[in-house]
């Protein structure tokens, strides 16, 4: 859909953001040639199967989500195999129309968000960490990672 007919050859060109921390995520990572590390895949914990790919050279994007109709037409179409087996077999068959919804979008791809930005590192002023990619926290006038700042997944034990 937005022209990027080798996605290994033009791994620099495109970025991912996937919706949902399933199996999902790791095929479209695989098709799409992206990976977390290299800052090229994007999550959001949105609890969808659907992921936005955005070309960074032409800035046109495409959201793609699963139907959940897929699912009653995989059932209708193997009522005699078991939920994953009826998937399996019917998803390689239907049509992406069927699968799919397609959407064209808009994502603001800040320049801190880029695959290979080196800006600057800051630290904590309480914890003394390093912070990378402007994520650090203001807060009262001090330099915060955002678990200082109250925004911890974690709770610490010691």
């Amino acid at each position: 859909e937005l022209g990027i007919e080798d996605p290994v050859a033009e791994r620099k060109r495109i970025m991912t953001y996937v919706e949902i921390d399933r199996c999902v995520t790791d095929a479209v990572a695989l098709v799409a040639n992206c990976r977390l590390g290299k800052r090229a895949l994007k999550f959001r914990d949105w609890g969808k199967v659907a992921a936005t790919f955005v070309d960074l050279q032409s800035g046109r994007a495409v959201r793609i989500a699963a139907k959940e109709s897929s699912k009653q037409a995989a059932r209708e179409m193997f009522p005699e195999l078991g939920k994953d087996a009826g998937q399996q077999k019917a998803y390689a068959q239907l049509s992406d129309e069927i699968l799919f919804d397609k959407q064209w979008v808009k994502v603001e791809v800040l320049p801190e968000d880029l695959p290979g930005f080196k800006g600057p590192r800051v630290v904590c002023t309480q914890c003394g960490e390093g912070i990378n990619f402007k994520r650090e926290v203001i807060v009262g006038g001090l330099t915060l990672c955002r678990s200082c700042a109250g925004e911890k997944y974690y709770q610490a034990l010691a």
